[in-house]
């Protein structure tokens, strides 16, 4: 009976894995509105080693097309504005000597069409991985049946996973939908 706890627990575990990678990679991508998470790829030069915008400055979002960055140091504002040329962002960075601002300009039709293929193609992964993770788990499930666990206990376990496994692809669903939703409305 500890057995199918731990296989259960193992499976619900690694889907929970999956659909938390899923949110934290959709929050990285631009949808036409200010979010601080597209910068938490951003690396600056401190001191002569490369540490995250983030621990050398602090990020805010004062509406809802404009970032803006505030340095710690007056000093580090030139290698700031270098790490954000030199990013994937693709914003150039504006500064007034006392804030770096980063205006994020309105999507056009393409890109919006272009992110939201990005999205699905992210939730398919992680669907694929809901499903690998279920298959897993079913088949440990089979080998303890084999090894001298009650065959019924076996089924309870393998239905048990199913509906592990369909309520973290709804999630999924919903995850991307609710992206999705966000990159289309203008």
């Amino acid at each position: 009976m500890l057995e199918v706890k731990q296989i259960e627990k193992d499976a619900e575990e690694k889907m929970l894995q999956s659909q938390t990678f899923l949110e934290e990679t959709l929050s990285h991508i631009r949808a036409g509105k200010a979010n601080i998470h597209i910068l938490d790829g951003v690396k600056v030069e401190y001191y002569g080693s490369m540490v995250p915008l983030s621990n050398v400055a602090s990020i805010s979002t004062p509406d809802a097309k404009t970032i803006t960055v505030s340095p710690w140091e007056k000093t580090m504002f030139r290698a700031i504005e270098k790490a954000l040329m030199d990013s994937s962002v693709g914003i150039t960075p504006e500064n007034n000597g006392e804030i770096i601002r980063l205006g994020i300009p309105a999507l056009t039709e393409d890109r919006r069409k272009q992110l939201s293929k990005q999205c699905k193609q992210e939730a398919e992964n992680a669907k694929i991985s809901i499903r690998n993770t279920r298959r897993e788990a079913v088949e440990t499930a089979k080998k303890a049946v084999k090894e001298g666990m009650p065959e019924d206990v076996g089924k309870d376990c393998e239905a048990e996973i199913q509906k592990m496994h369909d309520k973290y692809i709804k999630v999924i669903e919903n995850v991307f939908a609710a992206k999705e939703k966000e990159i289309m409305t203008v």
